[in-house]
């Protein structure tokens, strides 16, 4: 029997990077675990992340017998990722910023990173700038609102656009033509943003990405073809979810919704 994939985040965002992958791979199997009781990750003390996302990582990826792992979570990604790969012997694919791709696009020579607080701060985001991207004039920006305003999209509650155009006025204020969204969560937003920010800014993800590189993994392992119909199953870390959250994840495709319990 085909082992499932395990694709985890802090919340709804990593959905952004699991509807790649099910395009690429629409028979196999997915369990999706976010971890909506410490939400957001951008604001928690580095170890205490890392503590809490690879004790539920690894009980979910034992408890399934999972193929691979997808950390579908910017912040998480930048610092856990050593630790799970010594607890656990199958792959795990985490997700980068799409920098590289951004340096590449832009005409203006002017790029934006749009992440968590967290993410913009990490070494190892100014690594990946200098590496790719120093031939051009890099503006990052920092929210973790963003975050919560795609959370509560996904629950069913209208964008505050005024709010949205406030957050991202320094955006505007800017001549990048390339915008780089540095969180799972904020391709969530995708329309909302492009309404505010005007066609003139193009906007990239890793979705596609780590969609292609979980692939590739998976022929490698001989487990990327299932002759059934995908299942999917939805974990989370709260008592409870809102109705509007759990409509939502019905409509997404999940036939089963429940508590992670290891």
């Amino acid at each position: 029997m085909a082992r499932p994939i395990l694709v985890f985040d802090s919340g709804i965002g990593g959905l952004s990077v699991l509807s790649e992958i099910r395009q690429l791979l629409p028979s196999n199997d997915f369990f999706y675990l976010f971890d909506n009781a410490r939400l957001p990750y951008g604001e928690l003390a580095e170890q205490v992340l890392v503590d809490g996302c690879v004790e539920l990582v690894v009980a979910a990826a034992t408890k399934i017998n999972a193929a691979l792992v997808v950390i579908a979570c910017n912040t998480a990604s930048t610092l856990v990722l050593p630790v799970l790969r010594s607890q656990l012997s199958i792959p795990i694919v985490g997700v980068v910023p799409a920098i590289k791709p951004a340096a590449s696009d832009t005409l203006s020579g002017h790029i934006g990173l749009l992440a968590t607080p967290a993410t913009v701060k990490r070494p190892y985001t100014h690594e990946l700038v200098n590496k790719f991207a120093s031939h051009c004039q890099v503006h990052m920006f920092g929210s973790s609102e963003l975050v919560m305003m795609a959370e509560q999209k996904m629950a069913g509650v209208p964008v505050d656009m005024a709010r949205l155009a406030g957050i991202l006025a320094p955006i505007k204020a800017t001549s990048l033509d390339v915008l780089v969204l540095g969180c799972t969560h904020f391709p969530m937003l995708a329309d909302e943003l492009s309404q505010v920010l005007g066609q003139g800014i193009k906007l990239l993800d890793s979705g596609f990405a780590i969609a292609t590189r979980v692939q590739h993994l998976l022929e490698g392992l001989g487990e990327h073809e299932h002759s059934a119909p995908n299942s999917m199953k939805a974990w989370y870390t709260t008592p409870s979810l809102t109705p509007g959250l759990i409509q939502s994840l019905t409509v997404y495709g999940f036939s089963e919704i429940a508590p992670f319990t290891p």
